[in-house]
């Protein structure tokens, strides 16, 4: 009797490991199944931001020559604006914004840093897909930023003697051509982001 309850006892041991290494097996097969479902949408997720693509083909022939244009408009902005960046900091002061001097300080980083991140979408650059349309929205900002201060400008009492767009290198006097002007670099963004859009649609 002593035997027959040991072998019971044995094989309902085993029967229990069998189990738990069955229960094992089905576990790591999922997490598996699930390793290998996940890396290629990882991959193809990673891929937006890493991988360098070159820039779509543009809607119209006119696109580019416009992207350029604009293109070319910021980097006079922003060597004039780097040349005397003290002095750009101290315009912006005097535009009397919320906030004082801190305010100035960082708009003023705030306008060059998006001026220079503009430019590789503007010119075709090979970039991320995600990358691109941070460019493509940089430009968006920089007309977006120009508009709302020469608005300001000509809205509110202020210190100003001149407006900023090149710094402090050309005195550029204040008035409603700024504003004008504000609104033609916003819609060479528009035309260069429609002409140029970055993202793809799938059919």
């Amino acid at each position: 009797m002593f035997f027959w309850s040991y072998v019971c006892f044995c094989n309902f041991r085993l029967l229990l490991l069998y189990g738990r290494c069955v229960k094992s097996a089905s576990i790591i097969i999922k997490i598996t199944t699930f390793a290998r479902q996940t890396a290629p949408v990882y991959s193809v997720n990673m891929s937006i931001f890493v991988k360098s693509t070159p820039a779509n083909r543009p809607k119209t022939k006119n696109a580019p020559t416009i992207a350029l244009l604009y293109a070319g408009i910021l980097v006079v902005f922003v060597v004039a604006q780097l040349f005397s960046f003290e002095e750009f900091i101290t315009i912006i002061d005097s535009y009397w914004l919320p906030g004082g001097i801190v305010t100035a300080r960082v708009l003023s980083a705030v306008i060059v840093i998006t001026e220079v991140f503009a430019l590789p979408f503007l010119l075709r650059m090979r970039l991320s897909p995600a990358m691109r349309v941070v460019s493509m929205v940089c430009g968006w900002m920089v007309a977006a930023v120009w508009i709302k201060l020469t608005l300001w400008l000509m809205l509110t009492t202020n210190a100003v003697t001149t407006v900023g767009l090149l710094g402090d290198v050309v005195s550029l006097t204040p008035g409603w051509w700024s504003v004008m002007l504000s609104l033609s670099l916003g819609i060479l963004a528009a035309w260069s982001s429609w002409g140029m859009w970055p993202l793809v649609r799938k059919k």
